[in-house]
């Protein structure tokens, strides 16, 4: 039977920043990005970070490959319903942190972001999204290509690798199929076990490395707490719910006897939203658990 593994986002707080497991992360994006990935250097991360929401909502980590790009890497446990627009922030505040000033604009960095979704996030059948911009014509959807002498001044062939890219991993969402190495990491991800015929780039360091049985008993100790942490918040969030929910429901059922059964059901999601108001502090998926509007959200916390 595999060993338990340390999981890859106490890895990455914890152990991928030094040089001598640089192997394992690099393993990792080689298999993704599909290309020799190289490591140079660890760059400033929000590391110092240590409340339990921190900690489940962060850049875990900034790299800089051979070429000079930068690559995001962020595990994200909790549920998260502007999480879009969280690594459209996290990559455009990467370029302007890059750019040193006064540069022209042809200097801004190549930004790849790579999310870890432990979470069920949008539709969609595939457990690996890749997103990217292009530029298709209107009437003869064509794709906008670089003139010679873009490609010369740019150093790349198509306009979509000047912009940054998104990597989306769905971990709940693979089948525990490895049928390709990078199969065979989200495997790792997944389940924290790694493979005997596991081959995948950077997977056998991992192995080696990262046995929980390894770690200083201190290590190993915070560890647990982590893990126990993680299962802690999503416990906290989950009972409350269902407790506004079930207390929403039998206050709702008395008085839509009074108020017909729309204003009851109103009223029940009412009294949900404001058991939950301290709870949940995002209006956006305190509007989408209960079915209220994000108007009367607002309304409710004015009159908390």
């Amino acid at each position: 039977m595999p060993r338990r593994l340390i999981s890859f986002d106490w890895a990455l707080k914890r152990l991928l920043r030094s040089k001598a497991h640089f192997g394992i992360l690099e393993g990792f994006l080689s298999e993704l990005l599909q290309d020799d990935i190289q490591i140079l250097e660890i760059l400033d991360s929000e590391s110092g970070r240590d409340t339990p929401i921190e900690k489940l909502n962060r850049v875990d980590l900034r790299a800089r490959n051979q070429r000079g790009e930068i690559i995001l890497i962020e595990v994200q446990y909790q549920r998260q319903f502007d999480y879009l627009q969280r690594i459209l922030h996290s990559s455009a505040r990467t370029l302007v942190d890059h750019l040193p000033k006064g540069a022209p604009y042809q200097d801004i960095v190549k930004v790849i972001s790579v999310s870890i979704l432990y979470f069920d996030f949008g539709q969609g059948e595939d457990y690996v999204y890749h997103g990217a911009t292009r530029f298709i014509g209107l009437h003869r959807q064509d794709e906008l290509q670089l003139s010679d002498k873009q490609r010369e001044l740019y150093q790349c062939d198509q306009a979509h690798q000047l912009f940054p890219e998104y990597y989306l991993i769905k971990v709940n969402q693979f089948d525990d199929i490895a049928s390709d190495p990078l199969d065979q990491w989200i495997y790792f991800l997944k389940n924290e076990e790694i493979q005997s015929d596991f081959t995948a780039r950077g997977l056998q360091q991992a192995k080696d490395e990262l046995d929980v049985l390894k770690l200083p008993e201190p290590e190993r100790r915070a560890y647990e707490r982590y893990q126990d942490d993680l299962h802690q918040q999503a416990s906290m969030v989950q009972s409350s719910y269902g407790v506004g929910r079930m207390q929403g429901r039998k206050e709702g059922r008395e008085e839509g006897h009074k108020l017909g059964l729309d204003e009851g059901r109103r009223a029940e999601r009412e009294r949900i939203a404001r058991s939950l108001l301290d709870v949940i502090t995002d209006d956006v998926i305190l509007a989408e658990k209960t079915g209220l509007s994000l108007d009367d959200i607002q309304r409710l916390r004015g009159t908390q």
